[in-house]
């Protein structure tokens, strides 16, 4: 199962971590416990929209980036999940513009891999 919380949580490490900011100082400009952004960016927590705005703002991020990232992150979880279900059909044709010119077809479950660098993700075969 995917778990928006989770996909969140990651975006918002990886936006904190290319800034080179601890969880204590964006903890700080958010004005949010150390505890609970570190339990949000493990999707342990659920953020509040107004928990995400400050979050946002300590990071200088459009809440509309944030969110659009979390959305390609989502499109690539379900394409995985979608691979793993059935591998032998190929990507469906609605999916393929959110993915740019990524493909996967006829990829066994247990060798596709997500790979999410700073600025792009892809999904590769091992």
């Amino acid at each position: 199962m995917i778990l928006l919380r989770r996909l969140l949580g990651d975006v918002l490490r990886r936006q904190r971590q290319r800034q080179g900011r601890t969880l204590r100082e964006v903890s700080s400009s958010a004005r949010v416990s150390l505890g609970y952004l570190s339990e949000v960016e493990r999707g342990q927590k659920e953020a509040s929209s107004e928990l995400l705005s400050a979050i946002c703002d300590a990071l200088d991020v459009r809440m509309s980036e944030l969110m659009r990232e979390v959305s390609d992150e989502l499109a690539l979880a379900e394409l995985a999940q979608s691979a793993a279900a059935t591998p032998s059909e190929p990507v469906p044709a609605s999916v393929r513009p959110m993915l740019g010119s990524v493909s996967v077809t006829g990829v066994p479950p247990e060798r596709v891999t997500i790979k999410a660098p700073a600025e792009a993700v892809d999904v590769v075969a091992a």
